[in-house]
């Protein structure tokens, strides 16, 4: 198989970032005077469900059995994951939140490759962009031809819908790319796009089942054993490694 694109999640992929997401979910809370704490034991629970709008939801309707909802539901979640999202963005501009071992050196070689890349994850596109700044510069966008973010489909991971909407922007199809995944509901979102897929695990998934993946990783920092695992062309930063 030649390899035209990778397609790359991005909590827990490119960086770690989910327990920046939980402390900022806490800080949001206190904002709004609610007693709530999500520690990494409860926020472990909650990574079952993906996108933090319906984070939110689900915490308060499995776990907050007692708590009087709003009349304007909708709006009251919404603006919490407003004000968490203010207080994650501060995390990734202070740069407390660095990608993860090897994810610059990859993107740059696949991106001088030839090889496409790609983003397909529920986070919301303002989260990306500012990641990314820090990462890989301000130009970041340049590296990547299509970024499925956020709520621009109908349904988020396990579903396999933003990684359908990916690769008819790429044109590409799903025999042509592989997926770079961290957690379960994203692994069953990739498999049912038809995308063979590899796994960087991280703590919050290191014990997901992840039956189906071409591989498993616990980081990329040995990208020469990850381009001889995956197929991908040997490039020239990796020829004296």
């Amino acid at each position: 198989m030649s390899i035209k694109a990778i397609i790359f999640d991005v909590d827990g992929t490119l960086a770690d970032t989910e327990d920046g997401h939980r402390q900022s979910f806490n800080k949001a809370f206190a904002e709004n005077h609610l007693d709530w704490n999500w520690d990494v034991a409860l926020y472990d629970q909650l990574l079952k469900v993906t996108g933090g709008k319906e984070r939110i939801r689900y915490f308060v309707e499995d776990f907050l059995h007692g708590f009087t909802r709003p009349a304007d539901y909708e709006g009251f979640v919404k603006h919490l994951h407003q004000v968490k999202t203010r207080h994650y963005s501060a995390m990734l501009r202070e740069g407390l939140i660095p990608l993860r071992p090897g994810i610059r050196q990859l993107i740059t070689d696949a991106h001088n490759s030839g090889i496409r890349l790609a983003i397909a994850t529920t986070t919301s596109p303002e989260n990306v962009a500012t990641l990314l700044e820090v990462g890989l510069g301000k130009d970041w966008a340049r590296y990547f031809a299509a970024s499925g973010c956020g709520d621009i489909v109908p349904h988020k991971k396990p579903a396999p819908d933003i990684y359908f909407w990916v690769l008819e922007k790429l044109g590409l199809p799903a025999s042509d790319c592989i997926a770079l995944e961290d957690s379960e509901n994203g692994l069953r979102a990739s498999l049912a796009a038809g995308i063979k897929t590899f796994v960087t695990t991280n703590y919050y998934t290191r014990n997901h089942d992840f039956s189906g993946a071409a591989g498993m990783f616990d980081d990329l920092g040995d990208l020469k054993n990850f381009y001889r695992i995956t197929g991908l062309p040997l490039p020239k930063s990796q020829l004296s490694v």
